[in-house]
């Protein structure tokens, strides 16, 4: 892409993308009219690049599908269109619908799997349990295999063991997948530097923003599995909510992105796009408004400076105690009953940032009752006292246990 393309596709699209929040989508698509007439080859897409040593090529923005995308038709044919290939879901999300809307998809438009890069997820970690969700992922997809299978959301290596590696390898050998790997919301410098050992991990997807990525652990998990030429997926880029805003820089940050004609939310997947080593970034698109603001910052290649990394690096350090890292083996190993301090997290963020309150509760609800009995009960005291991000854990277990019931 030329710089006067890249130059017109930034100043018009995310122009467009902008008005787009107040509900103008037509703007948006003779907006990508010009951008197309303005190449003279077609229209201008989402750069792609290597996955790990697998020899595959991904788009850098991958469609998160945790959404309902039977109703979500129009979304997928517009992600395809602008050249986001790489598609994510798992087994579990929306009760199966999300894997089911893919299917829909692919038998209207048959012809469009082979442009996918599909990914999902399994919720079991045994070989039976993984060929039972694996034989149903391709029924619902309606397709004969996936090119990424993850395990979902492991909190150890362990979680993966010899049977693991065997069955990934006579998946593959049957065709029904391509590469193998795992996601990782919780201890994921521990799993990414432990996988980079194993040599049969082809892909990781973990929680990776700019509050973390500077981390001197997360850079060695990074290019440990570089190394080991696994590819790595980005989620989480937004890095979360504050559950307090007392920032002095931040309103420094959405000042000098407003001057470069990014929103904060563009800006700090630029930051995640920084790393050469990252391959793509997974983001949940529910809706065009938010595919299109995304695929504006991924066509526009334009780097942050490093004075406003510096900025998005102060801020997450004045805002730490108010995130958290998913570092769970030392906070739920300081306390006298096991609860789950990292996912409870997790949900209470889905509940509060994203809005999701009824997937944040239905996740809740799925700990055991003594689990969530305890929550309300222990003293989070020590394990506060460990906690490098100095998070208010009582407090917020607490509040979680409150609304999410």
């Amino acid at each position: 892409m030329s710089k006067k393309q890249n130059q017109f596709s930034r100043r018009d699209f995310l122009k467009t993308a902008g008005a787009a929040t107040v509900g103008s989508l037509l703007g948006a698509t003779e907006t990508v009219g010009k951008i197309s007439a303005s190449s003279g080859t077609g229209l201008v897409v989402v750069p792609t690049g290597p996955f790990g040593k697998t020899g595959a090529r991904v788009s850098i923005l991958s469609l998160g599908g945790m959404f309902d995308i039977p109703s979500n038709q129009l979304l997928l044919k517009q992600a395809l269109k602008w050249g986001v290939t790489y598609w994510d879901t798992a087994a579990s999300y929306e009760g199966g619908r999300s894997e089911r809307g893919v299917g829909k998809f692919f038998a209207k438009y048959p012809e469009t799997r082979k442009k996918v890069f599909l990914v999902t997820k399994s919720g079991d970690r045994d070989p039976d349990g993984l060929t039972r969700l694996l034989n149903r992922s391709l029924e619902r997809m309606k397709t004969d295999y996936i090119d990424l299978y993850f395990v979902h959301g492991i909190r150890s290596i362990s979680e993966l063991d010899g049977r693991t590696r065997g069955w990934a390898k006579k998946a593959k050998a049957e065709g029904k997948i391509r590469f193998f790997g795992f996601s990782t919301h919780s201890n994921m410098e521990e799993c990414m530097l432990e996988a980079a050992k194993l040599g049969w991990i082809d892909g990781i997807m973990m929680t990776y923003n700019h509050r973390i990525m500077n981390k001197s652990k997360m850079k060695e998990a990074v290019a440990a599995c570089t190394e080991a030429g696994i590819g790595l997926t980005a989620m989480k880029t937004q890095g979360g909510w504050s559950f307090s805003s007392s920032s002095e820089t931040e309103p420094k940050l959405v000042e000098r992105f407003v001057e470069r004609g990014f929103t904060d939310k563009q800006a700090k997947l630029k930051a995640v796009w920084g790393n050469p080593n990252i391959a793509s970034i997974c983001s949940q698109m529910p809706n065009l408004t938010i595919l299109m603001s995304n695929i504006a910052a991924a066509m526009d290649r334009t780097s942050l400076s490093a004075g406003e990394l510096r900025l998005l690096d102060q801020y997450a350090q004045e805002t730490a105690s108010s995130y958290c890292a998913g570092c769970s083996t030392i906070c739920e190993t300081a306390l006298p009953e096991h609860v789950p301090v990292a996912d409870v997290m997790r949900y209470l963020m889905y509940h509060n940032s994203y809005g999701e309150c009824d997937r944040a509760r239905s996740l809740y609800t799925h700990l055991s009752t003594d689990t969530r009995k305890r929550i309300n009960s222990l003293d989070y005291s020590m394990a506060e006292r460990k906690c490098p991000q100095r998070l208010p854990i009582g407090r917020l277990m607490r509040e979680a246990a409150k609304v999410l019931c």
